[in-house]
């Protein structure tokens, strides 16, 4: 029997291409098909995580406020008007900095609460 801890080892150390070469190699010698290749590099230690991140789409998004800006009390109508908040808690939102807004919310939504937010006068980032 192999020694699974030193395959392990072994095909921790492969880069992004062996990985997917080694795939290809796989299912032509048992003749099955991998769904995602690039997800089997992605699962090795340090190999390609950052390369299966650049490939997906960001369906969900969270709306941050970084700054409330000068204009306080409309970024407040903003927030309420987004959100089903009271105006204490919206007042609470708009003076932290780094607040979540609205939270793994669709694309669409999500830049539509950024635009309202920007003409009140807030610094917004989508994350």
């Amino acid at each position: 029997m192999a020694d699974l801890s030193k395959l392990m080892e072994e095909l921790s150390e492969l880069s992004v291409l062996e990985a997917a070469e080694l795939v290809k190699m796989l299912e032509d010698k048992w003749g099955v098909s991998a769904a995602a290749p690039v997800a089997v590099a992605a699962a090795l230690p340090g190999a390609g995580a950052a390369a299966v991140e650049e490939e997906e789409e960001k369906t969900e998004f969270d709306v941050v406020i970084k700054d409330a800006g000068p204009k306080k009390i409309e970024v407040i109508k903003a927030i309420r008007q987004l959100t089903s908040l009271g105006l204490k808690d919206a007042k609470e939102l708009a003076e932290t900095e780094g607040a979540k807004v609205m939270e793994a919310v669709g694309k669409d939504v999500a830049k539509d609460a950024k635009e309202k937010l920007e003409a009140a006068g807030a610094v917004v980032e989508l994350l």
